[in-house]
């Protein structure tokens, strides 16, 4: 079915579709917000980031009420299947709705993450009968890719305190937590030397993977560290190990689900079997609730020309081997939140040297500089060299929140029902406004969405324009 525009907000929602807007391409939505701004004759500010700010004036027996942040990224993440011939840099998505009232975009992602709240802001820029306070309505570029617009937000262009994240998602659920990150990265330089040994790969498939920030708590498989373990527990078995190359992963914050270790062995190949069979046994019994898929293949392949020395090859397993990845503490305060992780995302042969990167997150500051200190350590003692990078600060929970209490309340007399609250793992941009001004009473909203980040996205419209409904009343009661 075709898209029907039967609300400025989804007349909104169909122009941002109509502007690429992907992570780094964000400069044609940033000016459209712009001239709408400038339309309007409303003041606005507009970074080199192409980050925007728009002021609306307080309405009428608002202008003494504390001023309203509201907040929304600009950027999408652009996927689409292998047979969509569709142009991100210069083509507009393709509507349509379902059979069941769910918009959707054919063959790529929607970009409902986060342009229903890009939408909404515009619609409450442009509404004249809308009661509010002063509105300071935030559009940021590059949250996909690290947060990176949010950060560079200037305080001082930040009056108000309390905020509405239109990030969220669940129509009566808000988020009330989210954690900080940094990303760790690692380089090991090999020495290599002449090969005639025979030689081998070891591969890891089968595992499931997730988002580290969602799914870390699952005790999933980590391919990028059972693949340095299987090879580990060889060594210490005598089997005669030299690294050729180490790959695994995609992206730090994606839980890896295959890697491969190239390797020369001096050792009977049967004896090298028997350890790795023996491993894969005992990792199966481990995995058997949390990954069952997971599976390891030994094959022969042509001598490689060089090998990296004993010494090196050693040092490099012995890092993955050993460095704390995973869950690594629960809050006591929230049940069932993820407190403090790390994810070994990423490892790379690149010539001679090997690269890693890890992802560190913690709601806690302290968590994330321990974590960062204990990786320092370990790759000092085995000859790597780190720096850090992607910083960004979490969102820990406050028990008391005015904001939370108008939500509430509005769910309450519009739905009939009681707030969710949910606390996340993942990292957010209420975090970057938090640290930003000192302290920020937040909440999230937005509607029923799913599949966010692939092809198979979709946006409920009913659910859209209820929350549209809902924003509308949240912002009025904001006194």
């Amino acid at each position: 079915m075709e898209f029907e525009i039967t609300n400025r907000p989804r007349f909104f929602f169909k122009e941002t579709t109509r502007i690429p807007h992907g992570s780094l391409n964000e400069k044609a939505l940033s000016d459209y917000v712009v001239e709408l701004a400038k339309k309007l004759g409303y003041q606005y500010k507009q970074d080199e980031m192409y980050n925007v700010i728009v002021y609306k004036p307080a309405s009428a027996g608002y202008e003494d009420f504390k001023p309203l942040v509201i907040q929304a990224h600009l950027d999408m993440v652009c996927e689409k299947n292998k047979d969509c011939d569709l142009d991100f840099e210069k083509d507009p998505l393709r509507l349509y709705v379902d059979d069941e009232g769910w918009l959707k975009a054919k063959g790529t992602t929607l970009g409902a993450d986060d342009c229903h709240g890009v939408a909404y802001m515009l619609a409450i820029l442009e509404d004249k009968t809308l009661n509010h306070p002063a509105l300071e309505c935030i559009f940021t570029v590059q949250e996909e890719i690290g947060l990176i617009g949010s950060m560079y937000i200037k305080a001082e262009d930040v009056k108000g305190r309390r905020m509405i994240s239109l990030d969220g998602g669940g129509e009566t659920v808000t988020s009330v937590s989210s954690a900080g990150g940094c990303q760790v990265n690692l380089v090991k330089k090999l020495t290599m030397e002449e090969n005639s040994d025979p030689t081998y790969k070891l591969g890891v498939r089968g595992l499931s993977g997730g988002h580290s920030g969602g799914e870390i708590h699952k005790e999933k498989g980590n391919a990028n560290q059972l693949v340095a373990r299987i090879i580990k527990e060889a060594m210490l078995q005598g089997v005669d190990v030299q690294i050729v190359s180490y790959d695994g992963g995609l992206k730090d914050n994606a839980i890896p689900r295959e890697a491969d270790i190239v390797f020369t062995s001096k050792t009977d190949f049967k004896a090298i079997q028997s350890s790795v069979e023996k491993s894969i046994e005992d990792i199966k019994i481990e995995l058997e609730f949390s990954d069952a898929g997971f599976n390891a293949i030994l094959e022969k392949l042509e001598p490689a020309v060089k090998k990296a020395d004993h010494k090196t090859s050693e040092e490099l397993i012995d890092y993955t081997y050993l460095m704390p990845n995973g869950f690594q503490h629960r809050s006591m305060a929230i049940e069932g939140l993820t407190l403090t992780s790390l994810n070994l995302g990423v490892v790379t042969t690149d010539d001679e040297e090997v690269k890693i990167t890890v992802s560190v997150r913690s709601a806690i500051e302290s968590g994330i500089d321990n974590l960062i200190r204990i990786l320092k350590t370990l790759a000092g003692r085995l000859g790597f060299d780190v720096t850090t990078s992607a910083r960004y600060p979490g969102w820990n929970f406050k028990e008391e929140s005015t904001m939370r209490e108008i939500y509430k309340k509005c769910v309450k007399e519009i739905y009939d029902e009681e707030l969710k609250t949910v606390a996340g793992h993942g990292g957010c941009e209420c975090g970057v406004f938090n640290n930003l001004v000192g302290g920020m009473d937040i909440i999230s909203m937005g509607p029923k969405a799913s599949g966010c980040h692939t092809p198979d996205e979709k946006l409920n419209l009913e659910s859209f324009d209820r929350t549209y409904k809902l924003l509308c009343k949240v912002i009025s009661e904001a006194k």
